[in-house]
């Protein structure tokens, strides 16, 4: 089942919607269904067998994937209709709705792992990617896409990258982002160790120092969780680090800073503010009634 070509997506969310119809398409030829178009039952049923062994966000991203599919020929109305949101609803009374984030990577974990990292080319290059990761605030796939002639460094010492393909950038324009002195510093570092002028800036190291190709965006979890290691993190907080903690974690930042809304949506390129006002649950937790009654009763 191919995406049609009329859908315009980004490259990653193009190769995410391809795997989930094709799952669905798999699923529909082992039961004997049309994948495309689909019946509204047909779908609803296929919500019922994935949310045995999936968990809701999951259930709900194929949805939308084999929603866009059938936007592209005219038949949307068939993912709207009670079947399909009533499959929707039975998983939800089930399982909940709420999806648990990453684990945030806030400023001072952030600079627990920079101060535990060593000198060795693999560590230079975990600090750049960590560093320009909460300023720039990518989702992973939009980290290891970065070049490296597209640092650009100011007079003061601050630098702006280039960021091509992202999820908000529809027609593939690019996007410059900003990123602190210290961030370039570390860039810089890295590039000049790896001796790296041109193509991908952010590399797989082999043993010996040897640079090799484009990270993989599945490093880039790999590489925070090995730098929450080593600077004695626990745990816990190790295993709940992800990808996008980099991201949770300046956002959360942001929040605690009294930074207005519009300015974190613009630089997490958001375009609706429903997942930073999830981040800020916990912020807003800190600051009700029952908190800051314990704390004037020493309690907290």
């Amino acid at each position: 089942m191919n995406l049609p070509p009329s859908v315009r997506i980004s490259e990653n969310t193009e190769r995410a919607v391809k795997s989930d119809l094709r799952i669905f398409a798999r699923w529909c030829d082992e039961h004997g269904e049309a994948s495309l178009p689909a019946e509204a039952e047909t779908v609803a049923a296929f919500v019922d067998a994935m949310a045995e062994r999936r968990a809701p966000a999951t259930v709900r991203r194929y949805v939308a994937s084999i929603t866009s599919a059938h936007r592209a020929i005219g038949m949307e109305k068939t993912l709207k209709s009670p079947p399909v949101r009533l499959a929707l609803k039975r998983m939800h009374r089930r399982k909940g709705r709420r999806q648990p984030h990453a684990h945030p990577l806030t400023s001072p974990l952030r600079r627990r792992m920079l101060e535990a990292s060593g000198m060795r080319l693999i560590d230079l290059r975990n600090c750049a990617l960590l560093a320009v990761a909460y300023d720039t605030m990518l989702r992973r796939s939009e980290l290891v896409s970065l070049q490296a002639s597209d640092l650009f460094v100011e007079m003061a010492g601050d630098g702006t990258l280039v960021v091509r393909g992202g999820r908000t950038d529809d027609e593939d324009a690019g996007e410059i982002v900003w990123i602190a002195p210290e961030t370039v510093r570390l860039v810089r570092a890295w590039l000049a160790r790896a001796r790296i002028e041109q193509g991908s800036l952010f590399r797989s190291v082999r043993k010996g120092g040897v640079v090799g190709e484009r990270l993989d965006p599945s490093h880039v979890p790999r590489i925070f969780k090995a730098m929450a290691r080593n600077a004695g993190l626990p745990e816990a907080v190790v295993k709940g680090l992800s990808g996008n903690s980099a991201r949770i974690g300046a956002a959360q930042d942001m929040i605690a800073a009294g930074i207005e809304m519009l300015a974190i949506l613009d630089a997490g390129r958001w375009k609706s503010p429903a997942m930073v006002n999830r981040y800020r649950e916990r912020q807003l937790a800190r600051r009700s009634g029952a908190a800051q009654l314990a704390r004037l009763q020493n309690r907290a």
